[in-house]
């Protein structure tokens, strides 16, 4: 756990300076210190002699950086407070005082995050200063297994790091986040962490990257992946060769041994456990040579080579006791115990258990302090975050305050404006808008009155036509007969043409009269009913002769050419909101018709239904709604031309209107 705190902080501080080159650095600040002339040179030089200890001095650290927070406070130098806290939380870390160390840290955070929207002249000091914090903070929570406080700091630091662009800082956080992820066996972003902070270092040519590969490595093996931990570890290996790292080689080939005793390749792992061991001794690193004798041990013991098992396991629980690393302790001393007591030398198994329970005793003791640090960091962090929680809820209550007053003041303001523009231009536009309305409502019912006058003409041309021929063919007297009937539809549509709209009752008078006329015209050639639903109210209209055109196309280029009794159809419905008229006939068909028209019989239809259509689109523009004509052909079950049915959607409109 020593080693781990120490690589964090150099990880994230990058602390590589030689006793050689820190003690002449050193020296020069202290007598920067004896000649400084203001209390600011004095307080930015105190904290940067208390940044020199950091790595071998803690005491003389916090003395430095105490001296530098005194002074800061006194003169408010905000941003050397910060520092300060920041020198006294790395100090209590070196001294094992976490909750201190945290307090010293959030200290400084609450400086920096304060100073930062203000300090435009050097914003990005303040922004490395706060990563660095967040950073620090990380390092303390993951001390204590806190790897949810931890994580939320790395990546806060992380965060700023990245807007900063230093590579070299992100991907040793990568590497923390992916080590705290480990820790809680979630092996997929460990994996997911480990890989970005090895695309970082492929990027700048880190030589460090051999680690990180090992990292991946042993994620593999975790997650039962022996052939690509087996890959990661090999050019992990070819890296090491070329960038020598004593500690990392020895690591790998703790690795490796793990990777083919867990394949069951003994020899080989016996060989990788070897090879770690002499790189560890090489180095006198008795935390990795611990850990390489007693993985021989254990593989011995696998192997039932119990004699080289106790003396492998035996150097390792001394190795381990010797630099206090009780884990190893415990676990070597279990495994000697349960040995000696397969071999039936109980008084040795006791011996070794009871060192297991010691072992395992002060690791609960020390789990046991720190749950209890935890607790009490914990609760700091808690109590922290509610402080500054209602210190933004009354910086935000009073903002918002202050925002809604001034909000309500301008609205005030812009309706008053906007009330006294609203009345003049009410005042001016009121009388405009409904002279527009009239003309536009006048302009509509002139159209269609145009509209329906220009019907009459085609009208009248269509009956004298009928008359001529009706006088050649019938004889004198029938002609008068004719001509009653005739003056009688006259006097009926003069008085329509009065009108934009008549009852339908009316447009049922004018169509009988005029059917009745051309079957005089054409001896009973066709047969016709006129019906209407129930529902229809006494004073639902439409536009006079709306229907005539259709009718009349339906006798001349349906049944007239068909030379055979013939049947017309009219009816008028309802169907929720639309009037329907259908005009249908069993004639030669639509499409028949079209082919066998002459030139002059064709204007004349052409004339009728483009009037009727333009009539249609006024209804549709004055009633904003549809108004359309449909015409199909009809088909006998055979397949032939039954005849054609003329369709007309119209808006319901009242006589009254």
């Amino acid at each position: 756990m020593k080693f781990l705190k120490t690589l964090a902080v150099i990880t994230l501080f990058l602390f590589n300076c030689t006793v050689f080159s820190q003690n002449r650095v050193l020296d020069s600040l202290l007598n920067q210190l004896d000649k400084a002339s203001t209390d600011k040179q004095k307080a930015e030089l105190l904290n940067a002699v208390s940044s020199e200890y950091v790595e071998n001095n803690p005491e003389l650290m916090m003395q430095y950086a105490q001296k530098a927070l005194k002074l800061s406070k006194q003169k408010n130098f905000r941003k050397d407070e910060g520092e300060a806290w920041f020198n006294l939380g790395n100090a209590n870390i070196m001294l094992s005082r976490y909750t201190e160390a945290l307090k010293s840290f959030t200290n400084a955070q609450d400086i920096f995050e304060q100073l930062l929207p203000e300090a435009a002249d050097k914003k990005d000091e303040i922004k490395a200063n706060l990563a660095k914090t967040y950073g620090s903070i990380g390092i303390v929570c993951s001390e204590q297994n806190n790897y949810a406080g931890s994580l939320e700091y790395y990546f806060k630091a992380l965060k700023l790091y990245k807007e900063a662009k230093q590579q070299e800082i992100v991907l040793r956080l990568y590497n923390n986040i992916g080590i705290v992820y480990k820790a809680q066996k979630e092996y997929d972003k460990a994996l997911e962490y480990f890989n970005k902070a090895l695309a970082i270092q492929k990027e700048i040519g880190d030589s460090s990257s051999a680690i990180t590969i090992t990292n991946i490595g042993n994620i593999y093996l975790l997650e039962n992946k022996p052939e690509q931990a087996l890959a990661s570890f090999q050019e992990a290996l070819a890296i090491f060769n070329e960038h020598e790292n004593k500690r990392g080689l020895g690591e790998l080939y703790n690795a490796m041994g793990q990777y083919y005793e867990k394949t069951g390749k003994y020899v080989r792992a016996e060989e990788n456990y070897y090879k770690g061991l002499n790189v560890f001794e090489d180095v006198s690193e008795k935390y990795g040579a611990s850990a390489s004798l007693a993985y021989l041990g254990d593989l011995y013991a696998k192997q039932g080579n119990d004699t080289k098992a106790l003396e492998y396991l035996g150097k390792s629980s001394v190795y381990a006791e010797e630099i206090g690393v009780l884990e190893q302790v415990k676990s070597s001393e279990k495994s000697i115990s349960e040995l000696y007591e397969k071999k039936g030398d109980y008084k040795q198994a006791l011996i070794h258990y009871k060192k297991f329970e010691k072992a395992k005793d002060s690791i609960n003791n020390a789990e046991n302090i720190k749950n209890m640090v935890r607790e009490e960091m914990n609760y700091e962090m808690e109590r922290k975050a509610e402080m500054q929680k209602a210190e933004a809820d009354k910086k935000q209550a009073i903002y918002n305050e202050e925002v809604k007053r001034h909000n309500q003041q301008m609205f005030f303001v812009v309706l008053f404006i906007l009330l006294l523009f609203g009345i003049a231009f009410l005042v001016s536009n009121r009388r405009q808008l409904k002279k527009t309305l009239t003309l536009q409502k006048e302009l509509a019912e002139y159209e269609q009155k145009a509209l329906h006058l220009q019907m009459n003409p085609h009208f009248v041309f269509n009956c004298l036509g009928s008359i001529s021929s009706f006088i050649v063919q019938n004889g004198t007297d029938s002609a008068i007969k004719y001509l009653s009937k005739f003056s009688k539809l006259m006097r009926l549509t003069l008085e329509y043409s009065k009108e934009s709209l008549i009852p339908i009752d009316s447009e049922i008078e004018g169509l009988r009269n005029y059917l009745e006329l051309e079957q005089l015209r054409f001896n009973n050639l066709f047969e016709f009913t006129i019906t209407k639903d129930p529902d229809i109210e006494d004073d639902m209209a439409i536009p006079p002769l709306l229907l005539q055109p259709f009718v009349e196309n339906a006798i001349l280029h349906g049944l007239v050419p068909k030379k055979e009794k013939g049947v017309i159809k009219v009816d008028f419905a309802l169907d929720g909101e639309k009037l329907i008229c259908t005009v249908t006939d069993n004639g030669i068909g639509f499409t028949k018709s079209k082919e066998m028209k002459v030139n002059s019989v064709t204007v004349h239809k052409s004339m009728a239904l483009e009037i009727t259509r333009k009539r249609l689109e006024v209804i549709q523009a004055f009633t904003s709604k549809t108004s359309k004509v449909e015409i199909e052909d009809m088909m006998t079950s055979e397949g032939q031309s039954g005849g054609t049915r003329i369709v007309l959607n119209l808006p319901i409109q009242y006589a009254t209107n």
